[in-house]
């Protein structure tokens, strides 16, 4: 007879041991899954100090990454945490043209207030996705 795991609460270590498993894009996991995976319960809340932990655990120096065709899951290779990284930096620079827009500053000004260096478009990059 096996015994069914007893749930558990959100924390750095119950989200990195359920990652642990969970290597390539292949085997990503949403949000959602890996909060009742862990907790056996589901709502918005538990979600989004989900998405605080794995904030903390990437600032921590784990590379997870995140799309949502694929859920959460850890790098298997440098060319996924590279397209992970790409896929944040794109986040971010939505965020800056938006800032942008309302403080009705040329995002190229903006870049060079805040100390940035303007990052290469995709074409200069050369990264594929």
């Amino acid at each position: 007879m096996q015994l069914a795991l007893l749930p558990q609460e959100l924390s750095l270590q119950t989200v990195l041991s359920q990652l642990q498993g969970r290597r390539g894009a292949a085997n990503g996991i949403t949000a959602r899954d890996l909060v009742q995976q862990i907790t056996s319960r589901v709502n918005a809340a538990d979600e989004r100090r989900l998405r605080q932990i794995i904030e903390q655990l990437r600032r921590d120096g784990h590379p997870i990454c995140a799309h949502p065709a694929h859920g959460y899951h850890l790098a298997a290779n440098a060319a996924e945490l590279d397209r992970a990284c790409t896929f944040l930096v794109g986040r971010a620079m939505t965020s800056l043209e938006q800032v942008s827009a309302m403080k009705r500053v040329a995002l190229p000004d903006l870049y060079g207030q805040l100390g940035l260096t303007q990052p290469a478009t995709d074409k200069e990059s050369n990264h594929e996705f």
